[in-house]
């Protein structure tokens, strides 16, 4: 069993929203990216502006650095958790170049990526207000997205209970 797991996907995909139950049904911790970006890309994505690669690296080290946390990784920049339960963390980690930072080669981490239409994504967005992300930046990170050749790829058509069902079986299998 991982003691990591990274959901990603664009916005809209429900991370947060199947994390925070995937994290309770296993009695881990939840983290959400959005809340390690430092303060320039969120004003940055307030205004409508994609990240760049270059916006994106501190971010994608400072979340590497968590997950070597949760890892035991010696000298992680984070305060290593000593304890049994694990990390599930929702993170958009749109490139493979992303996922590598984030990832890497390290033992203990799962990926399951959220996958939906454009045309389902876009009526959850118009659900919803994020707090600093527009709408409009949808078509930037679908223009960005590449799919994970390896993990779990789930279709968020699904309700989230399912998919956390879906999650928990292939964890188990």
């Amino acid at each position: 069993m991982p003691r990591v797991i990274l959901l990603m996907g664009v916005m809209g995909s429900g991370k947060t929203t199947v994390g925070r139950l995937l994290a309770q049904r296993l009695n881990w911790s939840f983290e959400d990216a959005d809340t390690y970006h430092p303060q320039s890309n969120i004003d940055k994505m307030a205004r409508g502006v994609a990240l760049t690669d270059f916006d994106r690296r501190p971010w994608l080290r400072t979340l590497s650095d968590v997950i070597d946390a949760w890892l035991g990784v010696e000298d992680a920049g984070f305060e290593s958790f000593d304890q049994e339960a694990g990390l599930v963390l929702a993170c958009s980690a749109l490139k493979q170049a992303y996922r590598e930072i984030l990832v890497g080669q390290k033992p203990g981490v799962q990926i399951v990526f959220l996958q939906g239409s454009e045309a389902l994504l876009q009526a959850r967005l118009s659900l919803r207000e994020h707090a600093f992300m527009p709408k409009a930046l949808l078509h930037s990170q679908l223009a960005t997205l590449e799919a994970p050749k390896a993990g779990l790829t789930l279709d968020i058509a699904d309700p989230p209970e399912a998919l956390v069902a879906q999650i928990c079986a292939a964890l188990l299998a």
